[in-house]
């Protein structure tokens, strides 16, 4: 009893407070807005951020693998907020993490949990966003520790007890020095891969109730959206009509087709219009005032 006793106090799980995440994390593309595997590399470039990432021979961590990198930076914080030692080292159960992201609890779960370790272990990832007052040279990678630890059954049949990793040095500065976490609406992991990032995109940006009003393209530079900007037209569209993004409103402000100049005799004439120029606007939906009648007698 006294083994079971110690096995369970080691654990960081359950976790008992709120999905939240690292602000620059949200903001940023720095996985794959993919379900299978994305093999190519992927990078975001302004005046002022760079991102690289490389992807493992299992390709680029995707941004439902991200989902245990949310875990163990709420777990992290839980953990802050009550005082208790921290390290880069923490321990769960595959059971409470499925739980919370509302994964079920198939064995095809835990293969896929396997996997997105690997993932996340072996992608690469370098960038010139400091965390903790500290910058990097070089690559890193989200977990530069994961195991699956199995007990054995008197059958013979591997059970599986917990999941152990460790945080990359980062991520570990930027939650314990930065503090700049803010929590996940609780429907997050019900969203699609490209709302999963509007989403976050729209968390980390309208902080201070302040719209977003955000070119169209640079909403798809922001959000890691790897296809053509006609697609991801055609993707705002339908989610603004929607309405889907939970605590905020989503609106796509399009412009008139541009129509080109007349061609003169020696210009070769070119078919269609050049597409509206357009824009998002993400605005923080209100909350709706609870009205308060006289008291009752």
């Amino acid at each position: 009893m006294s083994i079971v006793q110690r096995e369970l106090f080691q654990l960081d799980s359950p976790l008992l407070g709120e999905i939240r995440g690292e602000r620059s994390l949200m903001a940023f593309p720095f996985f794959a807005l993919a379900k299978n595997a994305w093999m190519k590399p992927l990078a975001y470039s302004t005046p002022t951020v760079s991102i690289e990432v490389r992807p493992s021979a299992r390709g680029v961590a995707t941004i439902y693998d991200k989902e245990i990198v949310l875990y163990i930076a709420s777990l992290m914080a839980a953990k802050i907020e009550a005082g208790m030692a921290i390290t880069q080292d923490f321990t769960f159960t595959a059971h409470d993490l499925f739980s919370v992201t509302g994964a079920n609890h198939s064995a095809r779960s835990y293969s896929r949990l396997a996997d997105a370790l690997e993932r996340l272990q072996g992608t690469q990832i370098r960038t010139n966003i400091e965390a903790g007052g500290e910058g990097e040279e070089g690559f890193f990678s989200w977990l530069s520790e994961a195991r699956l630890q199995y007990a054995r059954s008197a059958n013979g049949e591997k059970r599986l007890k917990s999941v152990k990793v460790r945080l990359c040095d980062w991520l570990f500065r930027a939650i314990l020095r930065d503090g700049h976490v803010l929590d996940y609406a609780a429907t997050y992991f019900q969203l699609g891969p490209i709302e999963r990032r509007v989403y976050e995109v729209a968390r980390s940006s309208c902080v201070d109730g302040e719209p977003l009003d955000i070119d169209l393209s640079l909403l798809k530079l922001q959000t890691g959206f790897q296809n053509p900007l006609s697609n991801f037209r055609i993707a705002m569209r339908q989610i603004a009509a929607a309405n889907a993004i939970p605590d905020y409103d989503i609106a796509l402000i399009e412009d008139a087709p541009v129509t080109p100049p007349a061609e003169t005799v020696d210009m070769p004439r070119k078919a269609g219009r050049r597409p509206a120029p357009a824009r998002v606007v993400i605005t923080r939906r209100k909350t709706p005032a609870i009205e308060s009648g006289p008291p009752r007698p």
